[in-house]
């Protein structure tokens, strides 16, 4: 269907996820063309974002096995002294996975702001364009409503008065009236140009709502980073601290940034997914829904879409005879300037102002055959294209990475935290009141030892 707008090429990671596998909930294949209007696509997409379920399912129970085979080995009665399960060779190794763990999830947290940015970078586009697509229309309504009326205002006033001036003479009369005809046909030929006028589908609403969404995902994913964030680093301040009841804590927000951290995966798949799909022919999606929203004629969404050589322009035939009209037009007027104005001098005030008329209305002409071309909103189709297909691509797959990194770290530290709460010191929580005892042995030895220094 012709070539993709310029400057946009799908990338590398387009091509490699439009090949995932796409089947429904029966497990046949489904074609992966983008149609989310389609229930087999819908269903195909669920199934990725399945994946990440099926994922948080055999993690929290390798993680509930984990811990319960902890929990049983501590629960063994220990063989030998007190002494010498006080500090085990292997309760510094355990510490330090889990801070490395912690470590590596705040290096994802920070490729998550940066996937975060990128998305909201790329939407931003897309709203930006279709609002200057917006502006593009909305001058195109403009123009030719103002040249209309200045065309109508003319026909109504200054032909009528230059036809009533001219009575006397029948022919100029009949060269006016043709200019009057003439002018009525280029305001209809002008008037048909307006194409988007009466459209329900306003691309500023779609820009709107586009940002509206993308303002609360952006903060959802803000809010989700911030939590992941307080988390690792609490975590860690309970590890440095050795502080028991703060590591209780966090070990409750991990499970539950845990969970979060593989519901966004799968999100952030399916998205994904979705995403190459579309980027890799936007094309022929596109213009079936501009063509189901609108009912615009083909010919011209395949002319502003395309915007190629093959493709002709659909309002061409409509500019040339208006051009040739506004030629034919000024013409007669110069004619009647110079035949009509040495008999009739009141011709002479009405024929300015339809000069006048006529030379704003050549600018007003040239204007709209500029906006007409597809050269401008083929260009801001292109742009949205790129934010959605590069940038909000990339930053989709800094969040997938985000939230992998995120729920190995959280899942190494979940393990390693019982083993390095085995190692805490007994006196985390409270004073042992028999350490102020001076009736204690150990105390009273550390006493005599006193009294003999000084």
């Amino acid at each position: 269907m012709g070539g993709p707008p310029p400057g946009f090429r799908p990338s590398g990671w387009v091509h490699l996820l439009h090949q995932v596998p796409h089947t429904n909930f029966q497990l046949r294949p489904v074609a992966s063309t983008f149609a989310p209007q389609e229930q087999d696509y819908q269903q195909a997409l669920l199934l990725v974002a399945a994946l990440a379920g099926l994922g948080l399912a055999v993690n929290l129970l390798v993680l509930g096995l984990y811990l319960l085979r902890s929990c049983c080995r501590c629960r063994r009665p220990k063989s030998g002294p007190p002494e010498a399960s006080g500090s085990p060779d292997g309760g510094g190794c355990v510490t330090w996975s889990c801070v490395a763990a912690l470590l590596l999830g705040c290096a994802g947290i920070g490729l998550g702001f940066y996937g975060n940015s990128e998305t909201s970078d790329g939407v931003s586009q897309l709203s930006f364009s279709l609002l200057h697509a917006n502006h593009t229309l909305s001058s195109i309504d403009r123009l030719v409503s103002e040249t209309v009326e200045r065309l109508g205002s003319a026909v109504r006033s200054e032909l009528t008065t230059l036809e009533e001036v001219m009575a006397p003479r029948t022919e100029l009369v009949a060269a006016a009236r043709g200019a009057r005809r003439q002018a009525e046909a280029v305001a209809q030929q002008l008037g048909e140009l307006a194409f988007w006028r009466g459209v329900p589908l306003s691309p500023i609403r779609v820009a709107e709502s586009v940002s509206f969404v993308e303002e609360y995902r952006w903060l959802a994913y803000i809010l989700l980073l911030l939590l992941d964030l307080l988390v690792c680093l609490f975590t860690l301040l309970g590890l440095a601290k050795q502080s028991k009841w703060l590591v209780i804590v966090m070990t409750v927000m991990s499970l539950l940034v845990l969970v979060l951290s593989w519901g966004s995966m799968g999100l952030e798949a399916a998205a994904a997914v979705g995403l190459s799909d579309f980027c890799s022919s936007p094309d022929p999606y596109v213009l079936n829904l501009t063509r189901e929203e609108t009912g615009l004629n083909p010919e011209i969404l395949h002319y502003y879409f395309l915007c190629n050589q093959v493709v002709s322009n659909p309002f061409q035939e409509r500019l040339t005879l208006s051009q040739r009209s506004l030629a034919s037009i000024y013409s007669q007027l110069q004619g009647l300037e110079r035949e009509a104005v040495p008999q009739f001098p009141a011709a002479q005030k009405p024929l300015l102002a339809l000069e006048e008329m006529l030379n704003v209305t050549e600018g007003n002409f040239h204007q709209l055959v500029a906006l007409l071309h597809c050269r401008g909103l083929h260009k801001d189709y292109g742009a949205a294209l790129r934010g959605l297909c590069e940038d909000s691509m990339e930053g989709l797959l800094f969040l997938l990475l985000f939230s992998l990194l995120s729920a190995l770290a959280l899942a190494t530290a979940l393990c390693s935290l019982p083993g390095a709460w085995a190692h805490f010191p007994p006196s985390d929580d409270y004073d042992d009141p028999e350490d102020d005892d001076p009736f204690n042995p150990q105390e009273s030895k550390r006493f005599v030892q006193w009294q003999s220094s000084i």
